[in-house]
């Protein structure tokens, strides 16, 4: 949930400044090459497509990307980029395990506890 939340934080930033269509001009090389990848990927496996929304095929470290290649918008909304960058480490390295049905051991349950307090403190702005 806290992925999808920061998906649509990044969607709706980005489409209130530069419109509907920012991915083209206001997305990282990195993210553009990753969703294509993934978008190919699900092509050549004959699935159906899980979105129109290329945010939808960036990983969750590609997301700190779009945030800190667009840090003019973010930087009104997150209060500090060297934190925003170490909280997306960690709640992207605390993710694996979750995403793939692992069990987190109780250290890590309190990590991830507390790394979900810092993004929320993030959140809430420049000081």
């Amino acid at each position: 949930m806290l992925e999808n939340d920061i998906r649509k934080l990044i969607d709706e930033t980005l489409s209130e400044a530069y419109g509907l269509n920012w991915w083209d001009q206001y997305s990282p090389g990195s993210a553009k090459e990753e969703c294509k990848f993934n978008q190919q990927r699900e092509q050549e496996a004959a699935v159906t497509s899980r979105s129109e929304n290329e945010l939808d095929y960036v990983s969750f470290g590609q997301l700190g990307e779009i945030i800190r290649s667009n840090w003019i918008l973010f930087g009104g909304i997150l209060s500090n980029q060297k934190a925003l960058g170490r909280v997306m480490f960690s709640l992207n390295t605390l993710r694996g395990p979750i995403a793939h049905c692992g069990l987190l051991a109780e250290d890590e349950i309190d990590r991830l506890k507390l790394t979900v307090k810092d993004w929320f403190r993030l959140l809430e702005g420049p000081k």
